[in-house]
């Protein structure tokens, strides 16, 4: 049976950012993941998201597929995505629903919304609680920078969270799949492709974390949720940008009976950003471990790699 893993808590309101920042480094030194509190979403708004989450998977499949995901914002049927190309199991046993960035004109306006007369007023609840997330996630990025001895305005400066790459992802895991003769998993063993993730859930387990993703056989530990808090996890980007100081770790859901449902935000660069190894990261003895890379470039090879196309 899995163990209990014990993540540090960041506060993201304590007045004191140097210790803050200091706590953020060890976090993501040590394992990658950490909860944050006091980000500033309130309790009721994320209430209301959660039951905005349930209500949209709970519609008939016919009237979700009407919003079959193109561009990266959409939805995605159980069984449309694989976290594991390596897997051999048909596919991960959740459905998703993406929305993008919210002022992205560049593309026309790509994120597609469910009939207001069908669910009222749930696109502004995701509009909402989509702006008060990515705030918290810039408030963040600034202090990763402090944790990285930089100046906490370097991400921003170098254009990677000046207009940065934010895309909001709703969850349903099923409970109850029905049997099966092949291992089933709600998200297979991964990890994120950005820069950092920050994650909101119901009360039901099944996130598992394996610090050691090099070592076999590997070592599952399960992740309790917090009420009101952010489960943060970094991402491949910034574990290249750093060098692997800061860990991308592996981590999966597990099917536990329960349904589950969860709104992850993954707070990527600006796709034109190019991801270098940081000169506070690396030295003569310790030279960058990855090339130069343009953040679109790595994204776009991950997602064909995730959606087999």
């Amino acid at each position: 049976m899995a163990q209990t893993l014990q993540l540090p808590i960041i506060d993201l309101a304590s007045s004191d950012r140097i210790s803050t920042a200091l706590s953020i480094r060890q976090a993501c030194m040590e394992c990658g993941f950490f909860y944050l509190i006091n980000h500033g979403v309130e309790g009721d708004l994320l209430h209301e998201v959660l039951e905005g989450n349930r209500n949209f998977f709970a519609l008939p499949l016919e009237e979700k597929m009407k919003l079959a995901r193109k561009e990266n914002r959409g939805y995605t049927p159980l069984y449309a995505e694989k976290l594991d190309p390596s897997s051999s199991s048909k596919g991960d046993s959740k459905e998703s629903f993406y929305i993008g960035p919210l002022e992205d004109t560049t593309h026309g306006y790509l994120n597609q919304w469910p009939a207001e007369e069908i669910l009222p007023c749930w696109r502004s609840t995701m509009e909402d609680y989509y702006k008060r997330v990515l705030n918290a996630g810039k408030r963040l990025i600034s202090l990763v920078a402090l944790a990285l001895n930089l100046e906490e305005n370097f991400f921003y400066d170098i254009g990677a969270s000046n207009q940065p790459n934010g895309f909001l992802r709703l969850l349903h895991y099923p409970g109850d799949l029905g049997p099966s003769g092949e291992n089933t998993y709600g998200a297979s063993a991964h990890s994120d492709y950005g820069m950092i993730t920050l994650l909101a859930s119901d009360s039901v387990g099944g996130l598992q974390v394996c610090r050691e993703k090099t070592k076999e056989p590997r070592v599952w530990e399960n992740v309790h949720y917090v009420p009101g808090a952010f489960i943060v996890n970094i991402g491949d980007l910034l574990e290249r940008w750093t060098n692997c100081l800061f860990r991308s770790t592996l981590h999966r859901v597990m099917p536990t009976g329960q349904t589950r449902y969860s709104m992850a935000f993954f707070l990527d660069p600006n796709p034109d950003c190019v991801v270098e190894c940081l000169k506070t990261c690396c030295s003569e003895s310790y030279p960058p471990r990855f090339l130069p890379i343009r953040s679109g470039d790595y994204l776009e090879e991950r997602f064909k790699l995730t959606y087999g196309s």
